[in-house]
């Protein structure tokens, strides 16, 4: 418990960076994607499997300047290929294989581009400096509340193979407590509340499958965590493995139903 309080605590200045907005937005967006890019490769590693960290550290870069230049799509669209040319070089080679290939732009999306829709929220919308906070009450509630919902209520497992400690009590707690704050949050303000439920429930159901699949990529290579910087919850992905796919949901739901 009190792991969890000081890992808690840790993760207020990477918030704070969220008010500040701008270029110490873009700054510490880079240094969270190269953490977290450096531990999903690693994670591999342990497959005999080679990824080309140097092109997730070169996309993590450019993600810090198209957000200090405003870019277009296109340029990201670019950048891709560019890397994509020069991944099939040492493949040609025989110094990789497609499996290097395959996890080296898996990593760039699953771990850099879809982080990056923090960033496209806040920037790209009227009130995203206000709905970006939605992100963080569905992934951050949904963890709380299931974690203390399984610890006080917990009997059934939920899918056991994957995360051995997840219930379906603490599950139902995380839809709950997801939907709750985030009624409140739509209440304080004045948002549709008729969205605020949808959001709350559907994005902690989201929230659950990006910790199980993060789990289940844990198992498959044999590690219990991707790294050890935040006390109590291992690395960087260890703590934001639900905020990954929250924010492209939460970024789809304000174009579709909000903006």
């Amino acid at each position: 418990m009190k792991t969890r309080i000081i890992a808690g605590l840790a993760l207020v200045p990477l918030l704070l960076l969220v008010i500040l907005g701008g270029i110490p937005l873009y700054i510490g967006e880079f240094v969270i994607v190269a953490i977290a890019i450096n531990e999903f490769y690693k994670a591999f590693k342990e497959k005999e499997i080679n990824p080309i960290f140097s092109l997730g550290y070169i996309f993590a870069f450019y993600l810090f300047i198209k957000n200090c230049f405003s870019l277009e799509m296109n340029y990201t669209y670019i950048v891709i290929f560019i890397l994509f040319i020069c991944s099939i070089i040492p493949m040609l080679q025989c110094k990789k294989n497609i499996m290097d290939i395959i996890v080296t732009f898996f990593g760039i999306f699953y771990v850099e581009i879809l982080l990056d829709f923090i960033v496209l929220i806040i920037n790209n919308f009227a009130d995203g400096h206000k709905l970006v906070w939605l992100v963080f009450i569905i992934a951050f509630m949904t963890d709380t509340f299931a974690y203390f919902s399984g610890y006080l209520f917990g009997k059934h497992k939920l899918i056991p193979n994957v995360s051995p400690k997840k219930t379906i009590e603490g599950s139902i707690g995380g839809i709950l407590g997801s939907t709750i704050c985030c009624l409140i949050f739509g209440y304080i303000f004045n948002l549709n509340i008729v969205w605020m439920l949808v959001l709350g429930s559907i994005g902690s159901i989201i929230a659950q499958i990006g910790d199980l699949f993060a789990s289940s990529i844990k198992r498959y290579v044999g590690i219990k965590d991707y790294g050890n910087l935040i006390p109590g919850h291992g690395g960087i992905l260890d703590r934001f493995d639900s905020v990954i796919l929250v924010t492209p949901f939460v970024y789809s739901a304000i174009i579709l139903f909000i903006k």
